[in-house]
């Protein structure tokens, strides 16, 4: 135990290990956070030209409180499990970026309806996860909802209705794409 190999006792290899799995820790958790930030989205074009400039005119972007829901905040778990299969799946959708397939608008847009069905399924899928991190039906005041709004949260609030905020909200911080099969 004192000294497993020539050089170095085994509390030596024990305690260099543990500093060096800190620091490898610190650094891949630091990597995870700075790719959840604002800037690195929008750092690509295709973020800052297109679904950039319509969230900019939303109210997760400019509202009455101050409170400013960032991409990641919709599109990236808070949960270490869950956040880590997202960016699994992202370092995926890299492709589109690296292949060019959504570089310019036009093909932006040719591609929008299959971008916003497999996010909403994502979402369906998680039950609006990343909705409930800020929003919740016991915290919604139905005296000052629409009384439309109010009946459809009510409904949607039920445990067995299977309804979660993306079935309504779809478009909620983006241009909705158009359907061509009217769906």
């Amino acid at each position: 135990m004192r000294s497993p190999t020539a050089r170095y006792s085994m509390f030596t290899l024990l305690g260099g290990g543990f500093i060096a799995g800190i620091i490898f820790w610190g650094g891949f958790n630091t990597g995870m956070e700075a790719t959840n930030s604002l800037e690195f989205c929008i750092s690509c074009h295709e973020m800052r030209d297109n679904v950039y400039q319509e969230y900019k005119k939303t109210v997760h972007y400019t509202n009455r409180t101050g409170v400013r829901a960032v991409c990641s905040d919709c599109h990236v778990p808070k949960d270490w499990i869950h956040k880590m299969q997202r960016k699994i799946q992202a370092s995926g959708e890299v492709w589109g970026k690296l292949t060019g397939s959504i570089d310019t608008p036009e093909k932006f847009e040719a591609k929008r309806l299959q971008l916003a069905k497999h996010e909403w399924a994502r979402m369906k899928a998680s039950d609006s996860r990343e909705c409930r991190n800020c929003h919740s039906y016991e915290g919604m005041d139905g005296a000052i909802q629409d009384p439309s709004a109010k009946k459809k949260h009510l409904q949607a609030a039920k445990p067995d209705s299977g309804q979660t905020c993306i079935d309504c909200h779809k478009g909620i911080a983006h241009n909705l794409p158009e359907d061509p099969e009217g769906n």
